[in-house]
């Protein structure tokens, strides 16, 4: 029916705000003369086929006052505007969606597949990656190298617009590109991404490929260098391949969209971007929509509960029904450049927002002895248990259950017909029996209520995690913040969550349940506009700097006025992405054309780092404008500050009366009458005094009894009485080991190890640990036992605790508060020498010896792989001791033939700075615990953990000695030396317990492969947490059923002078296959590291500087295939997990040009199952160099099993040329080392992983 040219005029004025999940469709709609109204429609109903549209539909029945039938064209004459914000993007990066685009890449083909080439889970045998987001490649021979330092002769000279010396090497053949472009159009592709290597500097390559594609007929065409002109090329190239992928789908919607529509006018219909502000329908794209639903949220926070008076920075607290997202907010937007979304990588500002697998729907599990939330989750269907649907237990129901959720006052909308009410009855149900199970399983009684509570104490623990990361490991405090709760399910966590972070206000705004929504309403069109530009920042650049940006906020400016906004509606904020000299941590600096902009980065850098690198360098990589335009509707009153409004309410508060009482399970009280009151009827000024249960009909509020709820005009203010909070450590009794506490002190020592690893990981400068993670950081007991081992680098999973307790033993009685201790030595306990242990043991990328990066491949005796350190002191009762460690870094080592220092001193230093500030971070944090819950009880739950542990794998033990009728399980392989590596597990089919003797074993050899008992360790304790394919603590426990059997003389058990550095990166690697085959696991996977090092010793430079340089890699090959699944190409396995440095960084900073970084094709074993394929490195020096490798299956095929085939060998190459520019390529064998002069390459073929079973083929 037509709607009345009258009606639409005294409707005009209407603005929408959509937020669309997954599951609801929040609306949020204003009129020119009518309240505001709250919508949640199904993301999914057979009713209508697009739930904006009907969302739309709704508002427009209630603005016209006229109802309006579905199907029907809507008029939206009367309506101003229209601002969504949308999961399309977001859910568009898990399945695959119709028509994937094709990736340009020049010769790296294969680049996006092998990514930094770590694997997400480091205990998944399979190694499973994400996919990636194209279905085809095109190889184009294009080159572009970086002449700032080395040049090529022969070749142009030309400035790119980062300021960079280019020269072009290979420019695309355009006859090429258009046959390969056009044959690919043939096959029914239409969207292109396109990244070249040095694009963000040189982009005319990808301009010219562009122009080609458009001619044949590509509708959309993605380039990196215009989405992202940022170097690394990994990220970049993602970057466009999202694009590529998801902005035609986006586009396809929208158009679909737009035709429900009658009277669109142009600009009426807006879009959310991840980054926080709007943007016209025709300029959203997939890049910057992958967060567009969350990103509603903060601006939500921002806009509704920021109090500019007071200033207290927020953390945001979005709670859904399947993961939480937090985020921070201190008066400004914080952007992150680089981000990773369902395992994709990508460079485009985006809020910093971080997410938990722990939500409403998270499933409840009691497993290996502690209590589990998430990360599965029950969905929608079957959902909790509570919706009669015969779904599990999950949070929402220990909510149900414990009466902070209220079924009387929830629609009847559950059941197989969706007309009942929520079932609180089976819920009680299934929590009664886990109840009698934990009591019979652990022997201690638990009531069906102690362990509801125990499930949301732990789901609490997961939620403060990446509060934390987002505040404590940035240096904030997150004490020193509020809470802004939104989202369905915040309310009813918002003060266990406040109460364990020590915050002690909470703020919810009473449209909470839709805030993203109202954020969208309140939010800001945005241009933005962004280029490389490599400079030093000081004094003599700053007039070009503040130029360069004037000119990207003139064009910003100008594409918002041409969407009519004045200039005073406008305002800009200027950015500058800047790094140290030799670092490749940027941080995005906001900055005036007044300020010091090399001050401005210190600053931000020490508050973030913790440290500053004086004397060095500050450069610029970036340059980036954000323009904002404010259109004021004049209907957002302005409202009194909060901090105003609750000191006024505290003069004269209302005291509400509760509509009815009900029954609420709390800790400290057991089952306690409680209040619960109707939002919607509370007055401003009312105060609420806990325990309390406030609702509407989109959310539950639980005041907990320590809290007091006050009323205000928008919002419910929740103050925290944290003195009064329910002492968890009143509630531990201190003798007996209580399930529920055991599962939180789980979380607590994990948490302590991850945010030691976070601290060193931030304040560290070399590239082994910002870049590669070459590090682990532990936890340990009063004994020198492993409580807890963040999960970093599986080779030193299990070592560490070898070179603690020697530690341990040697000082006894002899270390004071403030003590820190440096070792390396193998006979303390350590791997090999670059690992330096600061009771967080971490890879130095070198510590002197032979040949730089100290993996020397001919290595005889210690003394040939740099500085050895036993024990050392190097903080005594809080003194740092540097000039004795310099003198053990530098000096020591010359005392020995042939011995050499570090040559990487300075980095050496700041690192080890670096791991003391993690130490110093972990006592802080076992302080915290000892003084909330006592000394006597950390130390229980510190030895309960490992009993746990412990537990899990006796029965894994005991579940294969029953699968092979108590039979020795028994592996054999061979070093590339022929060195024998034999195995016998006889496992105690009763106790659970095994032994492992390696008996048969060769002897200790005349080189470097000698692998202390600490890697034989780490090679069984990873091994069996893989086996057990569940998450269980991963510490001492797991070894104490194991007895381990090392003949006296063989190479993993060697002399104190024997070298050992090969023992860490490739012995390790053949022990772990050699575990694995005896369980009869998988299939060999690479058994190597393939550990590459290239530098040159000190020289003196032309200003009289003496500079030397040692770099350090380890590179991927093929995973083994195993019982369902094929093996990984291109992926870390085992006893490794660290990344490669992206190439663009790499041709930066070192003397080099990456020729070739491929797959390697049919190197997997074949099998039912293949292995994973390796891949090929080539490396072409611009300079003489030193170079070595260290590797291993270059004789010894990786075996398959089951009748699989083996993976093929490894392989490395010295191609070099004669003076008549002949090539020859040399075989240099596994482990070898070479003088290599300009213009020669290395080239290392990893091996292949083994497959499994017996190929149909």
């Amino acid at each position: 029916m037509p709607i009345a040219l009258d009606t639409l005029r005294s409707a005009a004025g209407i603005r929408i705000a959509i937020d669309r999940g997954g599951t609801f469709c929040d609306v949020f709609a204003t009129f020119a003369h009518h309240p505001p109204v709250i919508l949640k429609v199904l993301s999914v109903d057979a009713a209508y086929p697009d739930a904006p549209t009907e969302a739309i539909r709704r508002v427009l029945e209630i603005g016209y006052d006229s109802p309006i039938p579905r199907g029907e064209l809507l008029d939206v004459s009367g309506v101003e505007v229209i601002r969504m914000g949308t999961t399309v993007a977001t859910n568009g990066t898990l399945p695959l969606i119709h028509s994937p685009p094709c990736l340009l890449s020049l010769c790296f083909r294969d680049l996006l597949h092998i990514g930094n080439q770590s694997r997400p889970d480091l205990f998944d045998l399979s190694a499973k990656r994400p996919g990636v987001l194209y279905e085809k490649v095109i190889e184009i021979k294009e080159r572009v190298l970086l002449a700032d330092v080395y040049t090529m002769e022969g070749l142009p000279v030309v400035i790119g617009t980062s300021g960079e010396r280019i020269q072009v090497e290979h420019v695309p053949d355009t006859g090429e590109c258009r046959k390969h472009l056009k044959s690919f159009y043939d096959d029914g592709f239409r969207s292109l991404a396109i990244s070249f290597l040095h694009s963000y500097t040189y982009p005319k390559h990808e301009i010219l490929v562009a122009d080609i594609a458009r001619e044949v007929g590509f509708t959309h065409v993605s380039l990196s260098s215009q989405l992202s002109p940022m170097i690394r090329i990994v990220p970049r190239a993602n970057s466009a391949a999202a694009d590529a992928y998801l902005t035609p789908e986006l586009q396809k919607y929208l158009q679909g969209f737009q035709k429900s529509f009658k009277n669109l006018r142009p600009r009426m219909l807006q879009f959310m971007q991840s980054d926080g502000g709007l943007v016209n329908a025709e300029s959203f794209s997939g890049l910057r929509a992958i967060l567009s639903g969350p990103a509603g949220g903060v601006v939500g926070i921002a806009k509704t509960c920021w109090d500019e008076k007071l200033q207290v920075p927020l953390i945001g607290f979005d709670m859904g029904g399947t993961s939480t997202d937090v985020s921070r907010f201190d008066g400004k937007f914080e952007h992150l450049m680089e981000s990773t979304t369902a395992g994709v990588t990508i460079q485009s500002p985006q809020l910093d927002i971080n997410t938990v697998a722990a939500g409403g729907g998270s499933l409840l599990l009691w497993q290996n002895g502690l209590l589990k939330v998430g990360p599965q989750s029950a969905g929608a269907s079957p959902g909790p248990a509570c919706y009669r649907k015969g779904g599990p237990l999950t949070t929402t129901d220990a909510n149900v259950f414990l009466g902070r959720l209220l079924p009387a006052h929830f629609p009847r909308i559950f059941g197989p017909n969706e007309n009942q009410s929520l079932d609180a009855d089976v819920v009680k149900e299934k929590f009664t029996a886990l109840a009698k199970q934990i009591s019979t399983d652990t022997g201690v009684q638990k009531t069906a209520e102690e362990i509801a509570l125990g499930f949301l104490t732990v789901a609490t623990e997961a939620m403060c995690l990446p509060i934390r990361a987002i505040s404590e490991a940035r240096g904030y405090d997150p004490s020193s913040h509020h809470l802004a709760v939104f989202g369905g399910a915040g309310g009813q966590s918002a003060c266990d969550v406040a109460a364990t972070l020590d915050m002690s206000r909470i703020l919810i705004h009473k449209s909470s349940a839709i805030l993203s929504a109202f954020g969208l309403a309140k939010a800001e069109l945005v241009d933005e506009s962004q280029e490389s530009f490599a400079i030093i920042a000081d004094d003599s650049s700053s007039d070009l700097l503040c130029s360069r940006l004037a000119v990207l906020r003139v064009r910003s400016e100008g594409r918002l006025i041409a969407q009519g906004f004045t200039k005073s509606q406008i305002s800009s904020t200027s950015y500058l992405n800047m790094r140290y000299d030799g670092s490749d941590a940027t941080l995005m600096i906001a900055v005036e054309p007044s300020h010091d902009f090399v001050q401005a980065f210190k600053a931000k850098h020490h508050q973030e780092f913790g440290f500053s690198l004086e004397g060095r360098s500050v450069w610029v990589d970036d340059l980036r404008v954000r323009v904002s335009g404010v259109q004021d509707d004049g209907r957002d009153a302005s409202h009194e500050a909060l901090d105003d409004q609750i000191s006024r309410l505290k003069m004269a508060p209302l005291t509400p009366t509760p509509f009815e009482k009900s029954k609420v399970y709390f800790g400290s009280t057991g089952w306690t009458d409680t209040g619960v009151y109707k939002l919607g009827q509370l007055m401003p000024g009312s105060v609420v005094r806990g325990p309390a249960v406030i609702i509407d009909a989109t959310q539950t509020i639980v005041a907990a009894p320590s809290a007091v709820a006050m009323v205000l005009d928008d919002h419910v203010v929740l103050d925290i009485d944290l003195q009064n909070v329910d002492s968890e450590g009143k509630m531990v009794h201190p003798l007996r080991v209580d399930p529920i506490r055991l599962s939180v002190f789980g979380h607590r020592f994990m948490s302590i190890a991850e945010q030691m690893g976070r601290t060193l990981q931030k304040t560290s400068v070399s590239v082994n640990i910002k870049e590669r993670l070459d590090f682990s950081c532990a936890l340990f007991d009063p004994d020198g036992r492993l409580v807890a081992n963040a999960p970093h680098v599986p080779a030193m999973l299990g070592s560490m605790q070898f070179a603690v307790r020697w530690q341990h033993e040697y000082w006894k009685g002899r270390l004071h508060d403030g003590d820190v201790i440096l070792s390396n030595s193998a006979v303390s306990g350590g791997v090999h020498l670059p690992d330096i242990t600061v009771v967080t043991p971490r890879h130095h990328a070198d510590v002197g010896g032979q040949t730089p990066g100290s993996m020397p491949p001919f290595s005889k005796t210690i003394y040939d792989e740099g500085a050895s350190i036993l024990t050392f002191k190097v903080v005594s009762a809080g003194k740092y001791n540097e000039d004795e460690l310099i003198r053990l870094l530098v000096e020591e080592p010359l005392k020995y033939p042939g011995g050499k220092g570090t040559r990487t001193l300075k980095d050496n230093l700041s690192d080890i700075n670096a791991q003391i500030a993690a130490t110093y971070k972990g006592v802080r944090l076992v302080k915290n615990l000892v003084s909330k819950y006592t000394l006597p009880v950390v130390q229980m739950y510190m030895y309960a953990i490992q009993t746990t542990a412990e537990e899990a794998v006796r029965q894994l033990l005991r579940n294969f000695s029953k699968k092979h009728s108590g039979k020795a399980l028994v592996a054999f392989d061979r070093m590339d030396d022929g060195s024998p590596i034999a195995l016998r597990i006889d496992i105690d089919s009763e106790s659970g317990s095994a032994t492992f003797d390696f008996t048969g074993t060769g002897p200790e050899v005349y080189g470097n492969w000698n692998a202390p008992r600490a890697i034989v360790n780490s090679s069984i304790i990873y091994s069996l947490r893989c086996l057990l394919a569940s998450d269980i603590p991963l510490n001492q426990g797991c070894m104490t059923p194991i007895n381990v059997v090392i003949p006296d003389g063989c190479f993993l058990k060697p002399s104190a002078d024997a070298a050992v550095c090969a023992g860490n990166v490739l012995t390790s690697q053949r022990l772990t296959d050699v575990v694995l085959r005896a369980f009869e696991a998988c299939a060999a996977s690479q058994g190597c590291m393939n550990n590459l090092t290239f530098g040159y010793d000190a020289e003196v430079t032309a200003s009289g500087e003496k500079k030397s340089f040692g770099f350090y890699e380890t590179i991927a090959g093929g995973g083994g295939a195993g019982p369902g699944w094929h093996g990984t190409s291109g992926v870390h396995t085992h006893m490794t997990n660290t990344r490669i440095t992206d190439p663009e960084i790499m041709e930066r900073r070192y003397p080099v040009i990456l020729r070739r970084f491929s797959l390697r094709p049919n190197s997997g074993g074949k099998g039912q199952y293949h292995g994973g394929d390796g891949v090929v490195r080539d490396i072409e020096f611009r300079r003489e160099v030193q170079c070595s490798i260290l590797s291993e299956r270059r004789v010894y095929q990786p075996y398959g099993l089951m009748g699989g085939d083996p993976g093929a060998l490894g392989v490395n190459l010295w191609i070099s040329k004669d003076a008549q520019g002949q090539e020859r390529a040399l075989s240099i064998g596994g482990k070898n080392t070479a003088l290599m002069a300009k213009g020669d390459r290395i080239v290392i073929m990893t091996p292949g992983g083994g497959g499994y079973g017996v190929s149909s083929e």
